[in-house]
C-alpha cells in the first residue's frame, strides 16, 4: 500500500501519498495555488514561478534523527529563507506550507508584473477572454499599477498560422512550455518546440504539414493564455455567450466524453450554432483530451436543410411517385402520417422478408426497436460493418471495474491486426501509457504502426496470416499444436513470439484488442474466436483489465452486437433476397457501387431509407424517412469497453415549413406550429421504428416517447444491461486531477463532468458454455497471386467518409484517394510516386485463384513504400475505393 505524508498547508492538516507534490496536496483540500506552467498531468518543470509559497520543515537531530521539539511539544520547524516552487516540492512529513502570506503574495506579484511586461493588452478582442487564467489571476494577484516601460516592448506576429487547425498569437505567449510539453511528453509527436532564448524564445512547428498532429486542438485548452486557438473557434463568439451541453463523440468505439458549446446567432438565421467541441473529463475514457477528428468532424450532425452544399440535412419525409415500367418515379415530399403508412403497410406485407441494416453509429435506443421491430415481423436485424466478432466480445470483453488506465507493473496487452493511431487515436494513447507504467506491450501485425515504439514485443505476419499468428502464440503454450500454414511456421519458431506468449499467459491481466487492419469480415471473425482461444486457454477472462476488445469501425457496433445484431458474410445475395430492406444510418449503395446493380435496389423489394442526408442509398429508395442527429436528441452508446453512456440534447431540431394543406391533422408525428406554417421535423430513430412498429400491431410493446422509456425497457429485456438504469448512466463522482472552470489555470478549460460517466455492462456467459468459447478456428491464409496484386484495406483517421467531409477544415488533411505499392511492384509498372494510376478491382475465380474478372476501375493517386512486400497494396477505407477485404486488384500507369 501506498505510504501516506501528513503535512499542514495554511492551517489545514492533509494526508496525502508520498511523491505527491505540494501543489497537488492543496488542490485536494480546496487551497489555491496558481500555476502557469504546471499541468497535473505533465512532469513539472518550475518554469513559471507562480505557485511560489514558503515551505517549513521539522529540523530533525542529527545524533538522534528525531524531530527537535518546542517547548509545547511540537516539532521546531525551519522555513527556508527563499521562496519555493510547490509545483516541483513532494511533500514531507510534518511539512508546513504556507501560501497566504506576505512574502508569498509579493512574490506572485512579481512574477505577474514579469509576464505582463510583453504582454499584449488586448483582452478585449483575445479569444480567451472570460476562460483565461491570466487575466483571472492578474485581477487576483496583480498589483494594479505597471512600471513596465512602453518602448521596451517586444513585438512579434500576432497571427501565425501552426497548421490549418491551429493559430498562434507569438505576442501573447508566455512561454510556460505546456504546449511543447503536451506534444511531447503525452502523445509523443514533438511537432512543435521552442526557438531563440530569452525574450525571443517563440513556438515553432517543425512538421510538413505545421503541427501534423492528431491532437492539436488539446494544447489550446490547456494553453493558460490566448497564445494558441483553434481555427473553427477564433473570433467566432465569447465564451459568456455560450451555453453547453454534454455529449459523446460518435466517430470512433472510445466514447469520449464532450462538451459542445452553442448559441443563437443571427448570421445562421437565428438557428442555434454549435460554436466548438471540448473535452469532458471522464478518466476511464478519455481522461481530458479529445482527437481532433472528434473536436473539429461535427458538421456532419450540425448542417441544416438550408444547407446549400451536397451534405443538405433532410426535413421531412420522401415518398417515391409516379413510378412506371420505364420510368423509376421521383421522390416527393410527404407528410409523416403518408409515409409512415406507406412504410407499415409494406412491412406487414413482407413480414419474415423483412431486413433492417442498420450502421453503427445509431444509439443504443435506435437499435433496441428496430430489433423489436424484426422480431415482430420475423426479419432479420443485421449490422452494416466490415468487422466480426462482436458475439465473443459480449461474452469474452471488457467487464465492470476494467479501465486501461489502472493497468501497469504485471499486466500485458496484445494488440494484433489494429493501427490504433488510425482506428482509436485515445485507446492509442492510453495503451502507450499502459506501457509506460510498466505493461507489457506485444504488437501483432503486418505492417509497421506508431504503436510500435512502445510496445516491449513487435512480430510481424505475413499479410493475410493474422489469425495463424495468434495461434502460432497459442502453439507456444499448448502441448497440442494447431498445424499452420508453411509461411506462419517461421514465426512460429520466433523466439521473441514465444517469449511473448510467455510473457502473455504469466501476466496478472491481460487484454487483447484486435482491428480490422487489411483484413475483411470473414477474416476478422476468424481472428476474433483465435484471440477468444487464446484468452481462456491462458485464464485472462471474468475479470476487470481481462478479455477480448473490439477496435469497431463506428462508435456503437458494440451496442449492436449486446442487442443480438448478426453480421452478413454475403450482403448482397441478402439485400437481393429480401422482400424489404429498411437501411438505417447506413449507405450501401454510396459505399460500393456494385450495390447498385442489386436486385433489392430499384428491383422488386421495397426499400426504405431512415438518414441524416440523401445519400446514394436514399436516391434509389422507395421512401426516405428524415433522422435526428445525435446532437438533437438525448439517448445513449456502448463503447468498446463496453461502457453505457449518456449524450443530451445540444441544438433543436432543424425543421423546414410546409403548407397546412400537406400535413393533414391525421399525422401522428409532432409538429410545431408558425404562423400559417407548419413545421415539420426529422424524428429520432427510435421514435420512428416505434410508430412503424406500433401502426403494424398496436399491441406490441415498444415505446417512441422518449429514450429514457426506451433504454429502461431495454434493460428488462436485455441480460447486458439488466443492471443499468437511464438515470444511473447520469451519476458522477471526484475524479483526480480535479478539473472544473472554477479555476482554469490548473486544468485548463476542459469541463469538469456533470453529466455521466457511464456504467459497463455486465457480460453475457448465460449462455456461453466453454465449448463455444473453445470453438474450432480454421486457418485460412490468402495466397499471393502469381500476376497482380491484392489490396488489403487500412484505416486512415481522416477519411473521406460522409461523416467527415462535411467538416471543411479538415480537407486539407484528407487528401484524395490515393493507394500504397512496394517500390519494385512500382517499378515494374513504371509508376513513380505521386503518379496517377487506374486501379481495376477485381474478383478471383472460386475454381482458379490465379484467375480474376475485372470490375470497377477507380482513378488513385500512388505512393511507394519500400518496407511493403512485393504484390501488397494498401488502400485506405472510406475514400471511395470498394474495398472492405483483402482484393485482387490490377493496376496500369494512367497514359
Amino acid at each position: 500500500m501506498t505510504k501516506l505524508v501528513t503535512l499542514t498547508i495554511d492551517g489545514m492538516q492533509v494526508s496525502v501519498p508520498e511523491g505527491t507534490l505540494v501543489v497537488d496536496a492543496a488542490k485536494k483540500i480546496g487551497i489555491e495555488i496558481p500555476v502557469f506552467c504546471y499541468h497535473p498531468k505533465m512532469e513539472p518543470v518550475g518554469m513559471c514561478r507562480m505557485c511560489l509559497v514558503e515551505i517549513g520543515r521539522p529540523v530533525i537531530d542529527r545524533s538522534t534523527g528525531q524531530p527537535v521539539l518546542e517547548d509545547d511539544g511540537s516539532p521546531k520547524i525551519q522555513f527556508s529563507p527563499n521562496l519555493e516552487t510547490a509545483c516541483t516540492t513532494p511533500v514531507g512529513a510534518g511539512m508546513v506550507v504556507l501560501g497566504a502570506t506576505e512574502k508569498a503574495r509579493s512574490g506572485r506579484e512579481d512574477i505577474i508584473e514579469f509576464l505582463l511586461t510583453s504582454h499584449p493588452l488586448d483582452c478585449p478582442i483575445c479569444d480567451k477572454g472570460g476562460e483565461c487564467p491570466l487575466q483571472n489571476l492578474t485581477i487576483k494577484y496583480g498589483s494594479g499599477q505597471s512600471r513596465y516601460l512602453y518602448d521596451e516592448k517586444k513585438h512579434f506576429v500576432k497571427h501565425v498560422s501552426l497548421g490549418e487547425l491551429i493559430f498562434l498569437d507569438r505576442e501573447r505567449c508566455i512561454q510556460c512550455g505546456r504546449c511543447v510539453r503536451f506534444q511531447s511528453e503525452i502523445v509523443d509527436d514533438p511537432v512543435i518546440g521552442f526557438f531563440h532564448r530569452g525574450r525571443a524564445l517563440e513556438i515553432v512547428t517543425y512538421s510538413n504539414p505545421g503541427f501534423d498532429s492528431y491532437f492539436s486542438g488539446n494544447t489550446t485548452d490547456i494553453c493558460p493564455v490566448g497564445a494558441l486557438t483553434t481555427a473553427d473557434f477564433r473570433f467566432g463568439a465569447r465564451p459568456w455567450e455560450l451555453n453547453k451541453a454534454a455529449s459523446i463523440c460518435n466517430h470512433c468505439p472510445v466514447g469520449c466524453n464532450l462538451t459542445m458549446n452553442v448559441r443563437r446567432e443571427a448570421a445562421s438565421g437565428g438557428d442555434w450554432v454549435v460554436k466548438r467541441v471540448m473535452p469532458r473529463q471522464n478518466e476511464s475514457v478519455n481522461e481530458i483530451w479529445v482527437c481532433d477528428k472528434g473536436r473539429f468532424g461535427y458538421h456532419f450532425a450540425a448542417s441544416s436543410s438550408n444547407d446549400q452544399t451536397s451534405f443538405k440535412r433532410l426535413s421531412q419525409p420522401l415518398v417515391r411517385k409516379n413510378a412506371g415500367s420505364d420510368h423509376p418515379g421521383e421522390l416527393v415530399p410527404a407528410s409523416w402520417d403518408e409515409a409512415l403508412s406507406v412504410v407499415s403497410e409494406r412491412f406487414a406485407e413482407a413480414g419474415d422478408g423483412l431486413l433492417a441494416l442498420a450502421g453503427g453509429r445509431l444509439a443504443n435506443e435506435d437499435l433496441f426497436n428496430l430489433k423489436q421491430l424484426t422480431t415482430t415481423l420475423g426479419g432479420e436485424a443485421v449490422l452494416y460493418t466490415h468487422m466480426a466478432g462482436g458475439e465473443l466480445t459480449t461474452q469474452l470483453g471488457i467487464q465492470p471495474g476494467s479501465d486501461i488506465g489502472t493497468m501497469g507493473q504485471g499486466d500485458a496487452i496484445l494488440v494484433v491486426a489494429c493501427d490504433l493511431m488510425e482506428e482509436a487515436p485515445i485507446w492509442w494513447l492510453r495503451v502507450k501509457q499502459a506501457a509506460e507504467r510498466g505493461s507489457q506491450l506485444i504488437i501483432l501485425n503486418s505492417r509497421s504502426t506508431k504503436l510500435d515504439q512502445a510496445a516491449a514485443f513487435v512480430l510481424r505476419y505475413p499479410f493475410g496470416a493474422e489469425t495463424s499468428a495468434v495461434l502460432a502464440m497459442l502453439n507456444a503454450l499448448s502441448e497440442k499444436r494447431l498445424r499452420l500454414p508453411e509461411a506462419v511456421q517461421v514465426l512460429e519458431r520466433d523466439p521473441t513470439l514465444q517469449a511473448a506468449a510467455e510473457v502473455f499467459s504469466g501476466a496478472n491481466n491481460a487484454l487483447i484488442m484486435y482491428g480490422s487492419d487489411c483484413i475483411g469480415l470473414t477474416e476478422s471473425q476468424a481472428l476474433a474466436q483465435a484471440c477468444a482461444n487464446l484468452l481462456d486457454a491462458t485464464g485472462h477472462v471474468g475479470r476487470p483489465n481481462n478479455g477480448l476488445l473490439g477496435v469497431w469501425p463506428r462508435a456503437n457496433d458494440q451496442g449492436a452486437w449486446e442487442l443480438g445484431f448478426q453480421t452478413q458474410t454475403k450482403l448482397e445475395d441478402a439485400l437481393g433476397a429480401a422482400a424489404a430492406l429498411y437501411i438505417v444510418a447506413a449507405d450501401p449503395a454510396g459505399d460500393d457501387p456494385t450495390y447498385l446493380g442489386q436486385s433489392g435496389f430499384g428491383g422488386k423489394a421495397f426499400v426504405v431509407v431512415q438518414d441524416l442526408y440523401l445519400t446514394q442509398t436514399a436516391r434509389l429508395a422507395d421512401v426516405v424517412l428524415p433522422a435526428q442527429s445525435w446532437i438533437e436528441r438525448d439517448g445513449s452508446f456502448t463503447s468498446g469497453e463496453r461502457r453505457a453512456q449518456r449524450f443530451y440534447p445540444v441544438i433543436p431540431p432543424r425543421t423546414a415549413p410546409v403548407s397546412r394543406a400537406e400535413s393533414p391533422s391525421t399525422n401522428k408525428a409532432p409538429l410545431l406550429i408558425a404562423g400559417d406554417e407548419v413545421m415539420e421535423s426529422p424524428l429520432p430513430d427510435f421514435a420512428i421504428t416505434a410508430m412503424i412498429t406500433l401502426r403494424i400491431d398496436s399491441e406490441a410493446r415498444i415505446t417512441a416517447s422518449s429514450a429514457a422509456r426506451v433504454f429502461n425497457q431495454m434493460a428488462e429485456t436485455v441480460p447486458a444491461f439488466s443492471d443499468q438504469t437511464y438515470l444511473e448512466l447520469a451519476q458522477v463522482h471526484e475524479q483526480w486531477p480535479i478539473v472544473g472552470r472554477d479555476d482554469l489555470y490548473y486544468g485548463g478549460t476542459s469541463y469538469e463532468n456533470t453529466g455521466g460517466l457511464g456504467m459497463q455492462l455486465a457480460l453475457n456467459t448465460s449462455d456461453t458454455p466453454s465449448t463455444t468459447r473453445l470453438a474450432g478456428t480454421t486457418v485460412e491464409f490468402i495466397r499471393m497471386p502469381k500476376l497482380g496484386q491484392i489490396a488489403f484495406p487500412i484505416a486512415r483517421l481522416y477519411d473521406r467518409g460522409k461523416t467527415l467531409m462535411p467538416s471543411q477544415l479538415l480537407h486539407e488533411r484528407i487528401g484524395e484517394p490515393y493507394i500504397v505499392l512496394n517500390v519494385n511492384d512500382a517499378e515494374m509498372l513504371r509508376i513513380q510516386d505521386g503518379d496517377v494510376v487506374h486501379m481495376t478491382v477485381a474478383n478471383r475465380e472460386p475454381d482458379s485463384p490465379d484467375r480474376v474478372t475485372t470490375g470497377q476501375t477507380v482513378v488513385v493517386q500512388a505512393r511507394l513504400d519500400q518496407e511493403l512486400p512485393e504484390r501488397v497494396v494498401l488502400v485506405p477505407r472510406s475514400f471511395g475505393i470498394p474495398i472492405d477485404k483483402p482484393t485482387p486488384v490490377e493496376i496500369r500507369r494512367t497514359e
